[in-house]
């Protein structure tokens, strides 16, 4: 077994929320890189991108992920920013990333509403998240296997489509790992053309 869902997506699209309904429906452990990057550092995030800068930032980020998602079997959730990182994008792509999808305005009412400190939204929240989206949003494309979308309905909502898109997944693989076990080697030869295949 592996990482059962990672969450990726802008500020305030509601990542560590639904994974943690994920996680619980699931009866899975629960993960979210920013809390892991504070315990690790001692120090908040405001604190490592006040202090240190955005660039150490990330270069922090990309090694938690890495170490979080080696050998765990529940649910991450990736601040906003993880996919900037090359190795983190590299890396994702052997998971069940989820993006989750939200609309600019609604995006935008969250975040300034939020109690959540976020260093790069301090000033001027829909400007900056007007060019993070820009600069974002191919590289969620990059690394998602399954997107969901989010607006003003409850968390629980999403966590339901989530659940529905991962277990429809399971499904087909296990009609695809059914479909080849019963493939029998008769039947692999008597689709080589003639002479292929065959001991001298």
């Amino acid at each position: 077994m592996s990482v059962r869902a990672v969450f990726v997506g802008m500020p305030g699209s509601g990542k560590s929320t639904v994974g943690r309904g994920l996680a619980a429906r699931l009866g899975v452990p629960f993960r979210d890189s920013d809390t892991l990057i504070e315990e690790v550092t001692g120090c908040t995030i405001p604190h490592i991108f006040a202090s240190e800068g955005e660039a150490a930032f990330r270069r922090i980020e990309a090694k938690v992920i890495a170490e979080a998602l080696d050998g765990f079997e529940g649910v991450l959730s990736l601040g906003g920013g993880a996919v900037l990182t090359a190795s983190t994008r590299n890396l994702l792509r052997n998971h069940p990333v989820v993006l989750i999808d939200v609309e600019f305005e609604e995006l935008l009412a969250r975040v300034t509403n939020s109690r959540t400190v976020r260093p790069l939204l301090a000033e001027d929240p829909r400007g900056t998240l007007e060019r993070l989206h820009v600069e974002r949003s191919p590289l969620y494309a990059q690394v998602a296997r399954y997107t969901v979308v989010s607006d003003s309905s409850p968390a629980s909502r999403v966590v339901e489509r989530v659940l529905a898109l991962l277990e429809q997944a399971e499904a087909q693989n296990e009609e695809l790992a059914c479909a080849r076990s019963t493939d029998t080697p008769e039947q692999h030869t008597s689709l080589m053309p003639s002479g292929e295949g065959e001991l001298p």
